[in-house]
Order: C-alpha cells, then structure tokens, then sequence
C-alpha cells in the first residue's frame, strides 16, 4: 500500500499573527493530496479547548475525515491539540489509541494502526529534556502496539539534526526541509521517522503563498510503501 502521509501544525488556524481563518487551513490540507495527515494545534489552548479547525467543513474541503476518538473535551477535535485525519475508505479499518506522555508540559501522541501501518502523531514539549523523554516512551509503546511497519510524525520542536533525537536510533529520521516559520522557512522543526519495513519514495514541503499566510509551520509530506523484510 503506497500511501501519502502528510503532517502539519495548524497555529490554531490563526496564520501567523491572526484572523482565525481555517478555510485557508483546508485548502492547503487539500493541496496536499495526503491519504493520512498528521495535525497539530487543531485546538483553542484554554477552557474546554474548543475546535479550532471546524470538524463540519473538513471532509467538504478536503475529502478526508478525523479518526474517532475521544477529544481533549467534547467541544475538542483533538487529544492535546492534535488529530489525524485519513481517506474516509481508511477510517473503516483504522483503529487509534491515545499514548500519554511525560515531560513539564501536558502532552500525549495518537497512535492511528492501520492493517499495514502504524502512524503515530506527535507533538513533542519545548524543553529538549521533556522531548528526549518523551521520544523514548513513543519508540518503547510504539513497538508493542502496532505495526512493524512504523512512522512518528509531527512536530518535533527540535531544531538541531545531532541533539535531542537519540532515542530514535532505531528508525530513519527525514527532515523534508525547512518548515518554520512559514513566511521565511529557516528550521527543520517537522520531521518523519520511519521504521526499516518502510521504504521512502519522495518527501518536500508544501511552500505555496497560502500556506505561507495560514499559518506559523508549512506542511510535510511523504510518499511511503511498506515492504516485507
């Protein structure tokens, strides 16, 4: 099953100083002609975390729809700000399992396994301890879970290609390219990490001008196919 998979942090749909307009968000979500994308901050931050992204617009605009599972609270769309969405022929099959994680700050990841993958969609902490912690805990549960055939995607919030990552040694990390901040891309915060049953086709990063307005992060994609090893 060769497959797009696509990851983007939505800035709650603000661009980078504001209106919230998630109609552009959507259309860049559409540019992308993912099969399963990996969203951030789809979330406002306090209170009951209201959706930021309109779940009634998203399968209009895009084709795709959010995997079930339970919200941050029932106004949320996502689990610590974050949801994936998939091709509505994939949500059938698809179960997902929400993975708390350590560190300073609130966080946890998603967990989507389909038959031939598992795709885990995180949004790791500010302080590089709590990320190092957290990618550990996310190799370990991750290889009990699902799929030989694993990809952690998101945002990583980790600028550096030689720090902060050693708990992935095991998986091929990809930085498509520089992805933050958006008008003026300059850091590889967004990455892919991929098992070794997983073999890497094509990558890049959605650099349009709406993409640049909607919001802080420009989205990643890949182009992925399981193999049997």
């Amino acid at each position: 099953m060769k497959f797009r998979l696509a990851s983007y942090n939505l800035h709650k749909c603000r661009g980078m100083t504001g209106p919230h307009a998630p109609e552009r968000n959507l259309a860049v979500i559409a540019d992308l002609k993912a099969d399963v994308v990996a969203l951030q901050e789809v979330d406002f931050r306090f209170g009951a975390r209201p959706e930021a992204l309109p779940r009634a617009l998203i399968e209009d605009m895009t084709g795709l729809v959010p995997a079930p599972h339970l919200g941050t609270s029932s106004l949320s769309l996502g689990w610590h700000g974050q949801t994936l969405l998939l091709r509505p022929d994939l949500a059938a099959s698809a179960r997902l399992r929400r993975l708390p994680l350590p560190g300073i700050e609130p966080r946890g990841a998603l967990a989507l396994m389909l038959p031939d993958v598992t795709v885990v969609a995180i949004h790791l902490g500010l302080a590089r301890s709590s990320r190092r912690q957290q990618l550990a805990r996310l190799v370990a549960k991750a290889a009990r879970i699902g799929s030989e055939a694993l990809v952690l995607t998101g945002d990583f919030n980790e600028w550096r290609d030689d720090r902060g990552l050693e708990s992935l040694q095991p998986l091929d990390v990809i930085a498509p390219g520089p992805s933050w901040p958006a008008p003026f891309p300059q850091l590889r915060y967004d990455r892919i990490a991929i098992s070794p049953r997983l073999r890497v086709l094509q990558t890049g990063v959605l650099d349009t001008p709406l993409a640049r307005r909607a919001s802080d992060h420009l989205p990643i994609w890949a182009d992925l196919e399981p193999f049997a090893g």
